[in-house]
């Protein structure tokens, strides 16, 4: 019984922390996400456009094409403290943002519980 225990718990934080960011009329919501210092992440940008998008960071070093009415997933970190801009390449005056790194405790997100009683 200890073994069942001790591996849902491993699973539960093992999992990575999922942060999303919509864009929107060639805009990012939120423009500004705060994340965890030295951890991996997920991110998960939906593009709500009509239109191609490039998500660009030469501070993240990253760039992913965001396809119209798709998601896309990119993993950032682990990161130092610090601010990292990014930007839609091809909408670079009203597409961008700021993802700010901090060492204080962040919110860990609340896990769903599913009910298996049905």
């Amino acid at each position: 019984m200890s073994y069942i225990l001790l591996m849902a718990s491993y699973n539960v934080f093992a999992q990575r922390q999922e942060f999303s960011i919509t864009l929107k009329d060639h805009l990012f919501y939120p423009a500004e996400m705060t994340i965890p210092a030295n951890k991996k992440i997920k991110l998960i940008i939906d593009n709500q456009d009509d239109s191609v998008e490039e998500f660009d960071s030469f501070s993240l070093n990253r760039e992913k094409v965001l396809f119209p009415k798709q998601k896309a997933t990119i993993y950032i970190g682990p990161l130092s403290p610090g601010r990292y801009d990014f930007f839609g390449e091809y909408h670079p005056d009203s597409a961008r943002g700021v993802i700010i790194v901090s060492e204080a405790d962040l919110p860990i997100p609340a896990i769903k519980e599913v009910d298996n009683a049905n």
